[in-house]
């Protein structure tokens, strides 16, 4: 099949119509009802009988057909070295894959793969005898510019997708087809359409989505592909292909719903989902998927355990879909780090130096494993109508090696880096800008080398077990509040993690002396870092001199609103603890407000401290957000026996933007009350406002 919407074509347009007005005064199903009649009948007139044509073979036998073998193990892997919980009640076609877009543009790069004895073998072949079932391949319509040149990310276009649904046919996996409907990464923040349909209006866009997917499958049936899954737009949080309201979003899932099952009856549809950790999200998506009545089987969500909340979460908002409304569920990408290195002198989204991120596991070969056990395990056995998890993009490893500019060169040419420079004609505010390699290396199941990890089996493992004797797998970051005025003692232990990801105490020796140890009272509040030995291993602890905070509870991570009182003057939608460590000031958990309507947000949140020594004081607190509008009164205060005496004044701008709100030289005389607290009062831009709110310190200060 010809590159699909490339160059000269990307500007030709279909000369049909569905016959749909979203101008005009129909009704929701009178539109949805002309949508499937018009759609039907155009899949009639396109179609023709064997007399008309000419062609006197079956319709079956113009279809390939693919000499396959099963590697698919259906035994234990013997031999590992890797610790496996097995997990029970592990359906026998539950869905273990792999999402691998990027192999063929790696493999042009001069990627090569090994499998588990040395010998280099086809990546699909080494995938599926570790026990992977299902190949994952994303696609985009047309990622090349005017001249051909690849935007990166795999160039994932439909032939690219035909040639990886070959190879993982031929050894017995099944493909899940990724349909993006743009010409380059389509997430939560990104739904642009494609170029060439940029300026359709949404009935003719409707009509391109129905030809295009119909096209593609039927170049992938045709080529003997054996798909199970179409997934209909990619992490479609409230837009898909350039659309942001549901009423043109419907439209577009039921077209491609439509054409799949017109060419791939038998396979499922799924529609895909992002930040399962927000309330309410998923329950809303459900209910309008529902409220239009989309054609779907399985509702998909994106689940990375450093972004997006606790497993235990994840399972109650699947579940609550499933249950609802009668669907399968899966998680259709996830991943974690076997590293917290870079390894192609471009940088990945998670590292060592991370600080925003939840660490559950270590960054580690057994930590990566226990990560993917435990989703599997919560989908299966937690999760209602569980079907399945995928792991995202396990093949893709560095290129090159030694150097940025050899790299570079491989990224550019065939598009195994994340965005080639090719790719700002589409998207020049992100990739024209960040282009480069892959963010993910330190993720994947394959060394640079295409060595594979021990990690690789747990496809198969995750269904029998395999229980080796526990060992230390990593040491246990630990952090260290110290007062400036106080004592720095070093714990004796620290906790090991086990490969169980259990974890045990052990001796430590730090690596300190006592003229280290004097620096840091003299170098006033800062953070320091020591390291010593554990088992073997290197044990770090964050030595924090502080100020000593007179506050209980300062920056929630009690998990509640413990010495904390709150009086809402305005009925708010939301005023309660958060735990989400992205959109913490420091450690995991925060204040949160939002309300929908204008003119809800105004509360006071304040704490009364006792039995507080006569001296001069400072205080502060720190607030960010969004969507406030003009009108806003924020401001941090300070009340002595009930009266406000000092006020700083304080603004919501932005998601991430930190505004602190800092009151010095309070004045204070033992006996007296004395309340902290911070003001927040505004109308909102229309659709509400929200924020965050962290960090409330109250310190002596100099004399």
């Amino acid at each position: 099949m010809k590159k699909m919407r490339r160059n000269s074509d990307r500007n030709k347009r279909s000369t049909g119509r569905l016959g749909l007005s979203v101008r005009g005064r129909w009704s929701i199903a009178a539109l949805c009802l002309a949508l499937l009649m018009a759609m039907t009948a155009l899949a009639g007139c396109g179609s023709a009988t064997k007399e008309e044509t000419g062609d006197g073979e079956d319709e079956a036998d113009s279809v390939n057909t693919i000499a396959t073998v099963n590697y698919i193990p259906t035994e234990k892997i013997e031999g590992s070295t890797l610790y496996v919980e097995k997990v029970e009640n592990l359906a026998d076609d539950f869905i273990l894959g792999m999402d691998a877009s990027s192999v063929i543009s790696l493999e042009n790069s001069g990627v090569t793969y090994r499998n588990f004895d040395g010998e280099e073998e086809d990546v699909f072949q080494i995938l599926a005898e570790n026990g992977v079932t299902h190949i994952r391949v994303r696609v985009w319509n047309d990622p090349y510019d005017e001249d051909g040149n690849g935007f990166g990310g795999g160039n994932c276009d439909v032939d690219t997708a035909i040639e990886i649904g070959k190879r993982a046919t031929q050894v017995g996996m099944k493909l899940i087809i990724d349909f993006h409907y743009s010409d380059f990464w389509a997430d939560p923040n990104k739904q642009m359409a494609p170029r060439a349909w940029e300026d359709m209006e949404i009935e003719e866009k409707t009509e391109a989505v129905y030809e295009f997917t119909t096209e593609a499958l039927t170049a992938m049936k045709e080529a003997g592909v054996d798909v199970d899954i179409v997934q209909v737009g990619n992490e479609t949080n409230g837009a898909m292909c350039g659309e942001t309201i549901w009423f043109n979003i419907q439209y577009l899932m039921q077209a491609g719903s439509k054409a799949t099952r017109e060419v791939f009856p038998d396979a499922m549809v799924a529609l895909h989902f992002a930040n399962p950790e927000t309330a309410g999200r998923y329950a809303d998506y459900a209910k309008k998927l529902d409220y239009y009545d989309v054609d779907y089987d399985i509702f998909a969500s994106s689940y990375y355990p450093f972004w997006h909340g606790t497993l235990e979460n994840l399972a109650e908002v699947l579940s609550e879909v499933a249950e609802t409304y009668g669907k399968k569920v899966m998680v259709m990408e996830t991943s974690y780090a076997f590293s917290g290195e870079d390894y192609d002198f471009s940088g990945n989204t998670i590292s060592d130096d991370s600080t925003t991120i939840v660490k559950d596991y270590p960054f580690s070969v057994q930590g990566q494993a226990n990560s993917f056990r435990d989703v599997v395990d919560t989908i299966a056995n937690e999760t209602t109508n569980g079907i399945g998890v995928v792991y995202w993009e396990g093949t893709w490893i560095s290129v090159g090696g030694s150097s940025w500019e050899e790299n570079s060169a491989l990224w550019e040419k065939y598009g195994s880096g994340w965005a080639s420079s090719y790719a700002a004609v589409y998207d020049p505010d992100d990739a024209g800008k960040y282009y480069g390699g892959c963010a993910v290396d330190n993720q994947a199941f394959f060394d640079t080398d295409g060595n594979p990890f021990e990690s690789l089996r747990i496809f198969n493992l995750v269904r029998y077990g395999n229980e080796v004797e526990l060992k230390a797998d990593a040491i246990d970051d630990v952090t260290l509040y110290v007062d400036l005025n106080g004592t720095v003692e070093l714990p004796e232990t620290v906790d090991a993690v086990m490969t169980d990801n259990s974890r045990q105490a052990v001796e430590v020796t730090w690596d300190i002396t006592d003229e280290e140890i004097e620096a840091m009272y003299a170098g006033g509040v800062n953070t320091y870092t020591v390291t010593g030995e554990a088992a073997g291993m290197t044990a770090t602890c964050y030595v924090a001199m502080i100020e000593y905070n007179f506050l209980t509870n300062y920056s929630f991570e009690d998990g509640d609103l413990t010495g904390w009182s709150v009086t809402d003057n305005a009925a708010a939608d939301e005023l309660y603890v958060e735990d989400k460590v992205t959109d913490s000031l420091t450690g995991t958990c925060h204040m949160h407000f939002w309300s929908e309507a204008q003119n809800t947000v105004d509360f006071d949140l304040e704490q009364t401290v006792e039995e507080l020594p006569t001296g001069t004081y400072k205080y502060s607190i720190s607030i960010m957000g969004g969507d406030a509008g003009d009108d806003q009164e924020v401001y941090a205060y300070v009340k002595i026996d009930g009266e406000i005496v000092a006020t700083a004044p304080m603004t919501i701008t932005s998601y991430g933007e930190w505004d602190t709100g800092t009151i010095e030289d309070i004045t204070y005389e033992e006996g007296q009350e004395i309340t902290v607290g911070i003001h927040v009062r505004c109308q909102g831009t229309g659709s509400g406002a929200w924020g965050k709110i962290d960090d409330a310190l109250l310190n002596s200060a100099a004399e």
